[in-house]
């Protein structure tokens, strides 16, 4: 081995752990990704570009686009980081939890608080400046109803937490649709509407499954308080809820033949399953799947929202609606 390599290899290895310095900082850099729960920004994104696509009747800046994604995750992310950092003592009680950073000690708490703030801090900044003033604030909004309303407030003190705490994931349509249009209408209150109403119908279900884990860190989910039964009713008239909703955007915006077929076709899918999922928990067959519904309300609002971007391009429109 040459001097030059020796030196190269010395220089990526902690001298006291023998562990690569590289191999270090891609478990650090994990850590911190894990802390900013990626798979829930996936699904706010899900429901920002689209209300975009809407609230300017086809297509926009792509600068504006990924200006917008890129606070917007930062928002989502700081949230979700504060978040981590509040709920560290009853993680530790979770098995699905017990594995988060702040849990093992991967992250320090310091460090978290500086990630939260400087996360939340960058992406005001950023949808200041590639949007307007109003989609800030309600950035920051979103990040005050869910670490203060949600987690702070409402989680460990009712089972409504996810019902009136799931405000704070309706609020990219808000931001999606201010960054266009430096305003609100009708049209994104609607789709708060069907975020707010979907909300309990996908998470309820997938508590059941946790039911164990949140009466042990003694977290009154309906799943805990009330049982499966409760949670398989409420999943049905909140679907019924949803879908109703989504047929609301029809008249208001006016929506064409695209959207109209999916939330119809989408939200009868939605329903059924729900109602299937009350009907086994009721007969006792040993055939309800709780984490099922959880699985289609993320594919339900997925073609629910695509069909809200793809419409005002491919506007096939109503009658009497449509122009």
């Amino acid at each position: 081995m040459t001097g030059a390599s020796q030196q190269t290899s010395a220089a990526t290895t902690d001298a006291q752990t023998g562990v690569p310095e590289r191999s270090n900082f891609k478990r650090k850099l994990a850590a911190y990704i894990s802390l900013t729960k990626p798979r829930i920004i996936e699904l706010l994104l899900v429901t920002t570009l689209p209300t975009m696509f809407l609230a300017a009747g086809g297509f926009f800046s792509p600068w504006l686009g990924l200006g917008v994604l890129l606070g917007g995750t930062m928002s989502a992310a700081s949230a979700n980081v504060f978040n981590c950092y509040l709920d560290r003592d009853i993680d530790r009680l979770m098995r699905r939890t017990e594995k988060r950073p702040l849990v093992t000690g991967e992250v320090s708490e310091r460090e978290s608080l500086v990630f939260a703030w400087l996360l939340g801090i960058a992406s005001t900044v950023v949808l200041w400046l590639v949007a307007n003033p109003l989609t800030a604030a309600l950035s920051v909004g979103a990040i005050l109803l869910y670490v203060v309303l949600y987690t702070m407030i409402l989680k460990r003190r009712t089972d409504q937490n996810i019902v009136w705490g799931g405000v704070a994931g309706c609020m990219p349509v808000l931001i999606g649709w201010a960054s266009v249009t430096n305003s609100l209408s009708w049209e994104p209150l609607i789709l708060f509407l069907i975020i707010f109403l979907w909300t309990p119908a996908h998470y309820w279900p997938l508590s059941v499954k946790y039911a164990d884990d949140y009466e042990n860190a003694d977290v009154p989910m309906l799943s805990v308080t009330m049982g499966e039964g409760a949670v398989a009713l409420q999943s049905v008239i909140y679907a019924w809820a949803t879908m109703i909703a989504s047929l609301l955007l029809i008249p208001v915006a006016p929506m064409g033949w695209l959207y109209t077929i999916a939330a119809v076709g989408a939200g009868a899918w939605f329903v059924a399953e729900a109602h299937r999922l009350y009907y086994n928990v009721v007969k006792g067959n040993g055939e309800a799947k709780p984490m099922r519904v959880f699985h289609l309300s993320i594919t339900y609002l997925t073609l629910v929202f695509v069909a809200v971007g793809l419409d005002p391009i491919l506007y096939l429109p109503l009658m009497p609606f449509g122009g």
